[in-house]
């Protein structure tokens, strides 16, 4: 196979669906909606590697307003697997999202354990484990103080947002929110917004992301209020390892880890709310 006449262009917009059809195939349960919500968020953010007229492999570089980008959806075919293709596609990936950033970069990525080493070699450093749990939904009473997240100012819950992510995605957020199937609910105290959570529809079950909370007890007040619409579904929730809050409610809740990645970072680190972060958006934008 002669990786010279690999091309590594922009993506087409229906070769996003193939992406994530891939995705899926790989066990990563994406959600029914997310290739709409990611390419709108920044179409040029999608790179394709083609070989013979046929691509091969792609990976997003999503950038957030040029502050803060993120690398994912990082796969080759496996047909195409262990020629070297998947090196040179992944170069050049970070190559242009560094292009497309103000300096000095600041990227983020989520990527699967076994291939840690290599994107170390990469410049990327790790930060901590982000873990896959699954549980069910069970049939919870609403929690007191909280509410649908609908209910909330616009403005209020992007505040929120950005205060634990490393750059404003307003945008995307929005779509995230109301994108169909999903349910988003807020933690208010005093009248004071404390937390939020969506929690959308996968090949699979429920996705809760992003869980973001003042504290354990609003958080795990979220957890229920949105698992509790689904009883019976698989439920998912991806936590970071390095709150240890967070793992105690996986743990009250009986859920299994099944999966996880390694949050690792090019140049310098966001400084965020760790211990406010309960469960990341996703894998594949941050």
């Amino acid at each position: 196979m002669n990786s010279a006449e690999l091309i590594i262009r922009n993506m087409r917009r229906k070769e996003l669906d193939t992406l994530v059809e891939w995705a899926a195939e790989e066990g990563w349960n994406p959600g029914t909606s997310d290739a709409d919500i990611f390419w709108a968020t920044d179409p040029d953010g999608f790179i394709a590697a083609e070989l013979s007229g046929e691509m091969i492999g792609g990976g997003s570089i999503v950038s957030y307003d040029g502050q803060y980008g993120f690398m994912g959806f990082f796969i080759i075919h496996p047909d195409h697997r262990s020629h070297g293709l998947g090196n040179i596609l992944w170069h050049e990936r970070l190559k242009r999202l560094m292009e497309r950033l103000d300096k000095p970069a600041m990227i983020g990525m989520d990527g699967v354990f076994d291939m840690q080493a290599y994107y170390a070699k990469g410049g990327f450093e790790f930060a901590h484990r982000d873990l896959r749990f699954e549980g069910k939904g069970e049939s919870f009473s609403t929690p007191k103080g909280i509410v649908e997240l609908g209910e909330i100012p616009y403005a209020d819950v992007a505040a929120y947002d950005r205060a634990h992510f490393p750059a404003p995605r307003e945008e995307f957020l929005r779509r995230w929110i109301n994108q169909p199937g999903a349910h988003a609910k807020a933690s208010l105290r005093d009248g004071r917004l404390t937390g939020f959570g969506v929690m959308r529809p996968c090949r699979s079950g429920y996705k809760i992301g992003p869980l973001f909370a003042d504290d354990a007890s609003a958080a795990n007040d979220l957890f229920r209020a949105l698992a509790g619409q689904v009883t019976g579904e698989p439920v998912f929730l991806d936590v970071p390892e390095n709150n240890p809050a967070a793992l105690a409610i996986v743990q009250l809740h009986r859920m299994q880890e099944v999966f996880g990645c390694a949050k690792m970072y090019f140049g310098p680190k966001p400084i965020l709310q760790d211990q406010q972060i309960f469960g990341v958006t996703s894998f594949e934008l941050g």
